[in-house]
């Protein structure tokens, strides 16, 4: 008999999130895309990869420090793994500045942008500008600081740019000798770490646009901040701290005052990666691998600039807009485009919403106009993430003022979110608004807003599910879906969930929602299991499920199970997926693929086939032991035969993506598909394109007359369209 939790079938997590990297970083590598599309990539890889250390890696290294020898799901112990995201990362990183140097920076040139790496390739005038410029802007914000016998090492602080010196005094005292000394000075971030030099012009016309970065300007100038010293070498650097912590919750009298503590402990949590210019002095690096207590497998030699997150700055640079995909408006819902009210709308039928093809404003609005509305009685919603000028915050305090009943569960433990959480759970407080902190030793992670309003026949529940954070801002980048219903077993188990998360009432059951950590993992056993019994009877069975993460051992098992038994699966997982596919006589039925396009894949949906009779379901919860058992999950059906068909419909155009798809292979590669003799799929530029469409025919229908400027997305030029 099969035995399917066999380590030998599994990926191991920490590897296959590199995987998913490196995808985003083939993306920066295919000249399919658009020139700073590719920058923007790029970047991407950055940014993920220092989360990637601060959280994971440093996770690892804890194991490590307590001697935790139990293996992962891939039968790796910490050591190994550590060893092996090392290796790898090492390659990746490699290749990342391999991309930048060898080709991006070319392409850059030969489109009129020069980025300038040394003073060595300053052109007539140009020293003249920047001097002035470092005297003027730079100068008075830098803070040098020494480290000798007197002073301490100075504390560099987590994601910093730095630039680290040897000096030694022009006219050294007895007691100084001739030993050189260390001094360091950070990059201000105050300050834009891309300086734009005057353009160069013919018969006046720009010809030639040339950009610097700050710490090049700053490494030029530094003997100025060292003027009784001779400056012998210097070097840019950059650490990762970690920035992981472990809440005792049951000890935490206060939860708010407790995380405070916690983020201020991240500013000297131990260094886990060290970033160097390449070829650093040898004495310069001795005295940081000592002084940050850093092996040789954490010092990374950098060939170029450290820390590419800069070119989403340079991304941002104007006149660069035909190097760069067509700007896209999120398009109006169409089921919302009439003189009808919020509710009355929801009334007459569920909404779907698609983000961000379709606006995100209509969940603003849902809240705006519940704070406003005298027949509104209370608003209950959960925040996960929220923008740093949040519409929805302004909306609940408003609420609170004129009123209502606010109840508002903000989760501080949401990493790298936690100290904006806490700014805006004091900012409801004080605005009257009930605030609960989520529930011991869970995150509340699921995506819910309850209005209950009291109407002529009596006390009506509206609600609002998804699969994203209430985020006006992500919500323009991240695709994801969400759905408006008035439906009273919907809306009684909504107010199961706040009960729930405000007191200590437990449901006995449900009527629609499944939810983490008590229910949702068993739900999902007992659909899978059910779909391989059809299997053997005969009956038509299979599996679609699209989610970010997929490392469940008991899922991927049951999975194999399914398969095994001739259940047909698609899964669609964007990034970490730890199941292996085309393994005889487990996983032949399984096909998993990755989009990675323009927009962040997010939306969480799942298909049954359920002997013909298909189920549909969405939600906040990726197939992870962290969301189905210590979290707090909403999945929620998808009731509306309409609204089925456009879930189908999500479902069947990523399935046929042939651009932004990676398919992965059983060697635990991805490959994108061979696109010869077919025809150009893009599902992202499939949804923007129809999502303009649906809108424009809902504006002819209104006015016949109304002409309205639209280039369909096939038309457009560039590697990531249809």
């Amino acid at each position: 008999m099969t035995d399917f939790y066999d380590p030998a079938y599994y990926w191991n997590r920490e590897l296959s999130w590199l995987d998913f990297n490196q995808r985003i970083l083939e993306e920066a590598r295919d000249k399919r895309n658009l020139l700073f599309e590719r920058l923007k990539f790029l970047s991407i890889t950055s940014s993920n990869l220092d989360e990637f250390f601060m959280v994971r890696v440093a996770s690892i290294k804890d194991m490590i420090h307590a001697e935790y020898k139990k293996r992962d799901i891939a039968g790796m112990t910490p050591e190994e793994q550590l060893a092996a995201i090392q290796k790898k990362t090492h390659e990746m990183v490699n290749q990342q500045y391999s991309t930048y140097q060898r080709s991006l920076l070319r392409e850059l040139r030969d489109n009129g942008l020069r980025v300038i790496a040394s003073y060595d390739e300053l052109k007539e005038g140009e020293a003249e500008f920047l001097d002035r410029y470092f005297k003027e802007n730079v100068y008075p914000v830098l803070t040098p600081m020494a480290y000798d016998s007197s002073r301490p090492f100075p504390l560099v602080l987590n994601k910093t740019l730095n630039i680290a010196a040897l000096v030694r005094p022009k006219k050294p005292t007895k007691e100084q000798g001739s030993k050189p000394d260390f001094a360091m000075v950070q990059v201000p971030s105050v300050l834009s770490r891309i300086i734009e030099l005057p353009a160069r012009t013919e018969e006046g016309k720009v010809t030639e646009r040339s950009v610097i970065l700050l710490e090049t300007v700053i490494e030029k100038n530094i003997h100025q901040l060292f003027s009784n010293y001779d400056v012998l070498c210097t070097s840019p650097f950059r650490i990762m701290r970690n920035a992981d912590f472990t809440l005792d919750e049951e000890e935490a009298q206060d939860l708010l005052e407790e995380i405070s503590k916690q983020l201020k402990k991240r500013r000297r949590g131990e260094v886990i990666r060290l970033e160097i210019e390449e070829k650093p002095d040898k004495k310069l690096l001795k005295i940081l691998k000592e002084e940050l207590e850093v092996s040789n497998e954490d010092i990374y030699e950098i060939g170029g600039p450290l820390d590419l997150t800069f070119l989403m700055k340079m991304y941002g640079l104007p006149v660069f807009e035909h190097l760069k995909d067509p700007k896209y408006t999120p398009q109006p819902v169409p089921e919302l485009m009439n003189d009808k009210d919020i509710f009355t709308n929801i009334r007459e039928r569920d909404i779907f919403l698609h983000h961000p093809y379709e606006t995100f404003d209509p969940v603003v609005n849902f809240v705006r106009t519940a704070a406003r509305d005298s027949q509104v009685l209370a608003i209950k919603q959960t925040l996960y993430r929220v923008s740093s000028t949040s519409p929805i915050i302004a909306a609940l305090e408003e609420a609170a003022g004129n009123g209502k009943q606010v109840t508002v569960l903000v989760e501080l433990k949401a990493r790298f979110d936690e100290e904006n959480n806490i700014i805006w759970a004091k900012r409801l407080e004080k605005a009257g608004c009930h605030v609960i902190y989520g529930l011991l030793g869970l995150k509340t992670h699921s995506k819910i807003t309850l209005v209950v309003r009291h109407e002529e026949d009596g006390i009506r529940r509206y609600v609002h599910l998804g699969t994203g954070n209430y985020n006006d801002s992500t919500a323009k980048l991240y695709t994801d879906c969400g759905i408006f219903t008035a439906d009273p077993r919907i809306g009684e188990d909504a107010t199961a969930v706040f009960n729930m998360l405000s007191g200590y009432s437990e449901p006995a059951g449900w009527n629609e929602l499944w939810c983490a950590p008590l229910w949702l993992r068993k739900r999902l056993l007992t659909r899978i299991r059910r779909e391989t019994e059809n299997a053997r009877e005969g009956k038509p069975a299979g599996i679609i499920a699209k989610m970010n993460s997929l490392c469940d051992k008991e899922i991927i098992a049951a999975l194999y199970e399914a398969s095994a038994a001739g259940v047909q699966i698609d899964l669609i997982v964007r990034g970490i997926c730890c199941l292996k596919t085309g393994i005889p006589g487990v996983s032949e039925n399984i096909r998993v693929r990755s989009i990675v396009g323009r927009n962040l894949e997010h939306a969480r949906i799942t298909r049954f086939e359920n002997g013909g009779e298909p189920l549909y379901y969405m939600g906040s919860a990726d197939w992870m032991p962290r969301n189905l058992d210590k979290r707090v999950e909403i999945v929620f059906p998808v009731l509306s035969p309409d609204i089925q068909r456009k879930v189908q419909h999500i479902l069947d155009v990523q399935l046929a993506d042939n651009l932004n798809a990676h398919e992965l292979q059983p060697d635990g590669s991805y490959q994108k598909p061979d696109l010869r003799g077919k025809r150009k799929i893009s599902s992202q530029n499939t949804f923007m394109r129809e999502a303009e469409e649906a809108a424009r025919a809902v504006e002819r229908e209104k006015d016949p007359q109304l002409t309205r400027t639209f280039i369909p997305m096939e038309a457009k030029e560039g590697g990531n369209d249809v």
